[in-house]
């Protein structure tokens, strides 16, 4: 069980998660509960404020931040972070492809739009190729069509074995999925 607190106050306590090869967790409560906090905690970019998480494998982050540079053209910007996982061209030409996004590649990262950057970093997720994906919020900035994209990528992870935590208002089809609530009494 782990403890996660931000400026002193206790965000959430007794939080127990054990997920396998193919499984999923959606992590919801209301805004500021700590959801954002628990992914970056998984991550290992903040403190626990008390138990432990051990964790095996590469994990892959995407939240409200943008790490692409803002000048290269996106597929540029994509194979700099993906070559630090020892993805390829090929990877990222892979994962253009699965959020339809092919045709930006060329666009440097500051004319997209929200919803054209949030693609690319999803698009990133199979760049990398990490085996956990930790996303906040990834549904933000989509539209219909993205989000069913964003769901077949996730049911595609899972499906060769890949583990996904969330936490997302939005509804998104995710079978089987184990679900914590914070903040729930």
């Amino acid at each position: 069980c782990i403890s996660g607190a931000r400026g002193g106050r206790v965000l959430f306590s007794e939080v127990s998660l054990r997920l396998a090869p193919g499984q999923a967790v959606l992590i919801s409560g209301a805004n500021g509960i700590g959801k954002s906090s628990l992914l970056r905690m998984i991550a290992g970019l903040l403190p626990l404020h008390a138990g432990r998480i051990d964790r095996a494998g590469a994990l892959a982050l995407v939240d409200e931040s943008n790490p692409l540079d803002p000048r290269r053209p996106l597929a540029q910007a994509l194979q700099f972070w993906a070559a630090l996982d020892g993805g390829d061209a090929a990877r990222v030409a892979k994962g253009l492809a699965a959020m339809a996004i092919e045709h930006l590649a060329p666009v440097p990262v500051r004319m997209l739009s929200t919803g054209q950057r949030k693609r690319g970093l999803l698009a990133g997720l199979i760049a990398g190729d990490a085996p956990i994906w930790l996303l906040d919020e990834p549904g933000n900035g989509l539209d219909t069509a993205s989000l069913a994209r964003l769901e077949a990528m996730i049911a595609d992870h899972r499906a060769r074995g890949g583990i996904v935590v969330l936490t997302s208002h939005q509804r998104l089809a995710l079978p089987d999925a184990q679900h914590i609530r914070l903040g729930a009494a």
